[in-house]
């Protein structure tokens, strides 16, 4: 008989018999007209193969004497294969991996649609869960590898010191002032520059009451002296302040990169640029609109508020949260200015002949912005039956799509607020004394544990998203 023939003849006995399938070492024998009810699954399709090339294409192994198909896969989940044979139903126990379990059947060519509804449910919501907490989870593992990257980039500051200049004395103040709570110097020094802040703010906002205004001689209102006392105190608090953070800095070209430098130097610079824009103009007349400069420089003074957040955990974390939270910043501006566009449109349609107020786009923008806001200044209404019925769809749109991207926000905030505690936590507990000794105790286990596992996390993504059936062991051999 000829090679073709002998093949034909095996393959009428796989139609007619029984077929010996082994999984992993785990060795079974099957009807044929048991996996031919399922003709699109991969044993299905073994069976209808006219070469032994085909066969090899849908296992690994072929044994042409003992006719037994070789599949490199996981014996444990095979049983639940052979019952979705025999019954027709795929049943997931609550032990099992869901993703795992998921990219087996996907292996064999069964569709999760076959699911008995007993265990539907559970394994859809397991699959989605994991999903859903994938944010804490992140955050968790994101807190330990930045606070520990935070951590060493501290001791790295630190360690500068030693050698130079009286460096154990420098390194206490810098400690002492860009450390708030380090020490009891630290929270003295934390203390006054609160309330330097506050009370420059509480004497700027005083001054635009006309009861603390004193005209000048050409009628015009002045300042209080009294407040400008104030208002010259707090410059030189802030100036001495800055300088001495720079003379103790481990580094000064670093310096001006940290944001809080940065704010510390935009709430004295319009002072000095004001002193000297009022000096030139006094000393050249023809330069007069230059005071005007002079008038919106004083106004930056209200930024002074943002030096707080050195000594406020929960303002620095405002500020992370609102670097890294872009694409949801981004997310309710696009939402807001899609409501906004609509809605304006059809107010104007239905109130242009009733309501001046309304007789413009442009104007019927501002109108769907306080709405879609909840604001309501209530400056411009809609009079007819239509537009009322607009303004409340307008108003309850505007509730859901500022909603919408809160949770995910306030996450972010929470998540980094807890960072920024942990962070300072072991910053408090550092000692000095003696110099730099060691490195604080992190715990890097768990730092290992997040690299691994966000490597695993990769590569799983990386074998859902590949629309090959073999798996990340299979591409491996």
């Amino acid at each position: 008989m000829t090679g073709q023939s002998l093949w034909d003849e095996s393959e009428a006995n796989f139609e007619d018999g029984e077929v010996r399938v082994n999984v992993g070492g785990f060795k079974r024998r099957l009807r044929s007209h048991t996996l031919l009810r399922f003709p699109e699954t991969r044993l299905g399709r073994l069976l209808l193969c006219h070469s032994r090339e085909a066969i090899l294409e849908l296992c690994d192994d072929y044994d042409d004497v003992q006719r037994e198909f070789y599949f490199d896969r996981n014996p444990e989940l095979f049983p639940y294969v052979l019952h979705f044979y025999h019954t027709g139903k795929l049943h997931v126990m609550a032990e099992l991996c869901v993703f795992s379990f998921s990219q087996e059947i996907e292996y064999w060519g069964i569709n999760e649609f076959f699911i008995d509804s007993c265990c539907s449910y559970s394994y859809h919501g397991r699959k989605v869960e994991p999903e859903q907490e994938q944010w804490d989870e992140q955050s968790d593992q994101e807190s330990t590898t930045s606070s520990f990257d935070e951590i060493l980039a501290f001791y790295n500051d630190a360690s500068k010191f030693d050698g130079q200049p009286l460096g154990d004395l420098r390194r206490r103040l810098w400690l002492a002032l860009d450390n708030p709570g380090y020490s009891v110097l630290s929270r003295v020094f934390s203390v006054l520059s609160i309330l330097v802040v506050l009370g420059s703010i509480i004497t700027m906002c005083l001054n635009s009451l006309p009861d603390f205004q004193i005209p000048d001689s050409q009628g015009n209102p002045g300042e209080d002296p009294r407040f400008e006392t104030v208002e010259h105190f707090g410059i030189a608090w802030f100036t001495f302040e800055l300088v001495a953070r720079f003379a103790v800095a481990p580094e000064f070209l670093k310096f001006f990169k940290n944001a809080l430098n940065l704010i510390d130097l935009m709430s004295i610079v319009p002072f000095y640029i004001t002193l000297v824009v009022n000096l030139v103009v006094e000393s050249t007349p023809t330069l007069a609109n230059l005071g005007r400069v002079a008038q919106v420089l004083r106004l930056m003074r209200i930024f002074r508020i943002l030096k707080l957040a050195r000594h406020s955990t929960g303002l620095r974390s405002l500020g992370a949260t609102l670097k890294y939270s872009y694409k949801e910043v981004g997310l309710l501006l696009l939402y807001l200015s899609v409501g906004i566009s609509i809605f304006s449109v059809v107010a104007y349609t239905i109130e242009k002949e009733e309501n001046e107020g309304l007789a413009t786009i442009p104007a019927c923008w501002w109108w769907a912005t306080v709405s879609m806001t909840t604001v309501g200044y209530g400056d411009v209404v809609p009079g007819t039956t239509a537009g009322k019925l607009t303004a409340s769809a307008c108003i309850l749109a505007g509730i859901l799509v500022v909603v919408l991207p809160i949770t995910l926000i306030f996450n972010k905030f929470s998540h980094f607020y807890r960072r920024q505690k942990q962070l300072e936590s072991a910053m408090r507990s550092c000692d000095f004394g003696d110099g730099m000794k060691e490195v604080p105790s992190v715990n890097l286990r768990d730092y290992y544990a997040h690299k691994v596992k966000s490597l695993m996390a990769s590569l799983t993504n990386m074998s859902r998203s590949s629309p090959s059936e073999l798996s990340l062991s299979d591409s491996l051999h």
